[in-house]
């Protein structure tokens, strides 16, 4: 049995001066860290991940929640790493937690990014029938679930999949006032250029009257210079 108590010890030993200063600049918003360098927090999430790899899911589930109840950035980025690492187990019923997960503890960019971009995104790679309520967050009042809902579908969508779902996400948050959901709806579409350049370029064309700068400007990034010359024209 995993004594979390002994793990937090732990993760004190492993923080860094400078990476207590690094955190407190990144984030806009107050969060609580510890200040642990990202590679050493993977390496660590890792080897206990082997100390409890015969454990049944619903214990390590009930580990990530407890994790997650901290608000530690580090916490939660080992809950990234044991969920990712147990993708192969992945079922139906998972998304339910996941997504409750999501509405209760992931509240700052970081772990929104890290928890969605992996664990998220490949479980709907996996059951793509649940893309339907991913587009369904759109429409939600908290910023971070509708966040959620675009960086879930960022690595499909650097592989090319699920081009329509992209374009119905972006449909859903095309006007939305928050600039966090706008530079993360246009990055989808920027990922997405880089499989479906002509498609997500129409796309812009037909949307750019509407489409807030912020987003356009993510969205056309990687795109030719004429391309984006044609984009940013008014």
């Amino acid at each position: 049995m995993l004594n979390l108590t002994t793990l937090r010890k732990q993760l004190h030993t492993l923080i860094d001066p400078e990476s207590q200063k690094t955190y407190a600049h990144f984030f806009k918003e107050p969060v609580k860290f510890y200040g642990i360098r990202t590679p050493v927090v993977q390496k660590f999430a890792k080897k206990i991940r082997q100390e409890i790899k015969h454990e049944d899911k619903k214990t390590i589930w009930w580990y990530c929640e407890s994790l997650l109840q901290s608000d530690y950035c580090e916490e939660a980025f080992i809950v990234c790493e044991w969920t990712y690492a147990m993708r192969k187990q992945y079922e139906e019923k998972d998304f339910a937690v996941f997504t409750s997960w999501i509405e209760k503890y992931i509240n700052n960019r970081a772990k929104c990014d890290t928890f969605c971009n992996h664990t998220i995104g490949d479980f709907v790679e996996q059951f793509p029938s649940y893309l339907t309520q991913l587009k369904q967050r759109t429409k939600s009042k908290n910023r971070r679930v509708k966040r959620a809902a675009a960086v879930s579908l960022i690595i499909p969508a650097r592989r090319g999949k699920f081009l329509p779902d992209v374009f119905q996400i972006a449909d859903n948050l095309l006007t939305d006032e928050d600039d966090m959901v706008q530079k993360w709806y246009g990055r989808l579409l920027k990922v997405a250029s880089q499989a479906h350049q002509q498609e997500v370029f129409d796309y812009v064309m037909k949307h750019k009257a509407k489409m807030p700068r912020t987003a356009l400007r993510y969205a056309i990034e990687k795109m030719p210079k004429e391309l984006k010359a044609q984009a940013m024209k008014k």
